[in-house]
């Protein structure tokens, strides 16, 4: 199975979190749109079925990265 690389990970939880505070605070249609398709996008750049199967796919791949990789998360 093709990983997607750790910085589009990062990215991508960083933008689900976010997504789902702002979903708490002004639920729109926007919103709400916004983070299915951040949720999707995750579950399928882990290959899993659910957004919380997704979140610990992601995790998990991000704690196994290598040192070098690590600066490319912050960008």
């Amino acid at each position: 199975m093709l990983m997607a690389h750790p910085a589009v990970l990062s990215r991508l939880i960083e933008k689900y979190e976010a997504l789902k505070v702002l979903h708490v605070e002004a639920c729109t249609p926007d919103v709400q749109q916004r983070l299915g398709d951040v949720a999707y996008t995750l579950c399928v750049s882990t290959g899993t079925g659910d957004i919380d199967s997704a979140l610990v796919s992601a995790r998990h791949q991000l704690a196994g990265t290598r040192p070098e990789d690590n600066s490319l998360l912050a960008t």
